[in-house]
């Protein structure tokens, strides 16, 4: 069962269920993926699919931290419980000292020499780790291992 098969199930059951927040969040991650199928013409595979939750978790995180320095909590529980509900879809991600080794590993394996071989190296490394690691995590890892 692909992943966009299972988000739609997951839909259905929230829709029995009666669970609008859990609802609601799914049908955001569905829309997302059925725009760029449209805009792309395209079918997406499970990698794409987990590239757009986490664009999707990311614009929660960034409303979350928005609406708590506004003083609106009540919507930023609401952004929180999507971001619960669309991480349920992330496949297990690697802890920091992964991501440190397989960064370094790629800097060794590319002959990177410095920051001049940023962009080289997250290249590689988005392409190795795209849906195992965060990106901004990855991104520190690999101007930690640059400078070193």
């Amino acid at each position: 069962m692909s992943l966009k098969d299972r988000i739609t199930a997951d839909m259905k059951d929230a829709m029995r269920s009666r669970d609008a927040p859990r609802l609601s969040a799914i049908r955001l991650l569905l829309a997302a993926c059925k725009q760029r199928e449209v805009d792309e013409r395209i079918e997406l595979d499970d990698a794409a699919v987990v590239g757009i939750v986490d664009k999707l978790i990311k614009q929660r995180r960034d409303s979350v931290q928005a609406f708590r320095g506004a003083g609106r909590d009540d919507l930023a529980d609401k952004e929180q419980g999507e971001i619960e509900v669309l991480g349920a879809y992330l496949p297990p991600r690697l802890d920091d000292a992964a991501i440190d080794a397989a960064v370094r590993a790629l800097v060794a394996e590319l002959g990177a020499g410095g920051p001049a071989d940023m962009g080289r190296v997250m290249a590689a490394a988005k392409a190795r780790l795209g849906a195992q690691a965060e990106m901004a995590r990855v991104s520190a890892a690999v101007k930690r291992s640059l400078a070193a």
